[in-house]
């Protein structure tokens, strides 16, 4: 992997392939550069295609206190390294920091594409803990890595108790415990945003054009926040990735790739 140094001094390791319009893949929560592999390949056919380690994550470096602003900072400079402007693409967790990123970049960022950000806005699923962030930090500080991530999973993503053993013995448990510290960093940029209300309406202001993807199998929840999304910025278009569910950015990255090269080549 290459390195760039972030406006505070911080190493973010980062890899880039491919010819053409340029774009970043931005990895979700307890991720890597590495979760996005698929995505990266099938992108790079048709873009100059960047994707690295967020701060605490992988090669990239993680000063404290945390800051989600360092990490725009660090989309920023990533952006330079592909001629100033890019467009961004995320799925789940990582769409937070890409729109936030978008509203304090401007002209910098081309073009978006969101898979199935997870806000909540109304009643339709139960919202998440406002003590959430804290809690994980706690558990984290003590030394439980692994309950910080059943956590996450039970009380902010709302998968059924019954389901974790089965993710915790998985052998990718152990990276994901590994990355759990990142849980609160997310916690931290989607506060406000998935606590039952209405979208804030002064968070964000971006005029590039931005794609709202939803699996066609997907959750019904994700698309009333993708609504809610185009209601309230300018340029916002809802899209179905027809017999897909959540997992599809990581799971099926040529659909995906499909889509994203019709919405930002035409």
């Amino acid at each position: 992997m290459d390195t760039i140094t972030s406006a505070d001094g911080t190493t973010i390791a980062y890899e880039k392939t491919g010819s053409g319009p340029a774009i970043i893949v931005v990895s979700n929560v307890a991720e890597d550069h590495t979760s996005v592999a698929g995505l990266y390949t099938a992108l790079a056919k048709d873009f100059t295609v960047l994707s690295f380690d967020r701060r605490g994550r992988g090669a990239s470096g993680d000063p404290q206190p945390y800051d989600p602003a360092r990490e725009i900072e660090d989309i920023s400079a990533l952006i330079d390294v592909l001629g100033g402007s890019a467009a961004l693409a995320s799925g789940s967790g990582g769409c937070g920091i890409v729109l936030d990123a978008a509203s304090a970049l401007g002209d910098k960022v081309t073009g978006l594409y969101l898979y199935e950000p997870p806000f909540i806005v109304d009643g339709s699923r139960p919202p998440v803990p406002a003590d959430s962030v804290e809690h994980m930090e706690a558990l984290v500080a003590a030394g439980k890595r692994s309950e910080a991530g059943e956590y996450f999973m039970s009380e902010v993503v709302g998968v059924p108790a019954e389901y974790l053993p089965m993710i915790t013995q998985d052998p990718s448990w152990e990276k994901t415990k590994s990355y759990a510290h990142t849980y609160a960093y997310d916690g931290r940029i989607w506060r406000g945003l998935q606590d039952g209300t209405p979208l804030p309406t002064d968070r964000w202001s971006i005029d590039a054009p931005i794609a709202v993807a939803v699996g066609g199998n997907g959750e019904a929840f994700m698309r009333t926040g993708a609504e809610a999304l185009a209601a309230i910025l300018p340029n916002v278009t809802v899209l179905t990735l027809e017999d897909h569910d959540h997992s599809a950015f990581w799971m099926a990255p040529e659909p995906v790739a499909g889509q994203i090269r019709s919405f930002l080549l035409g």
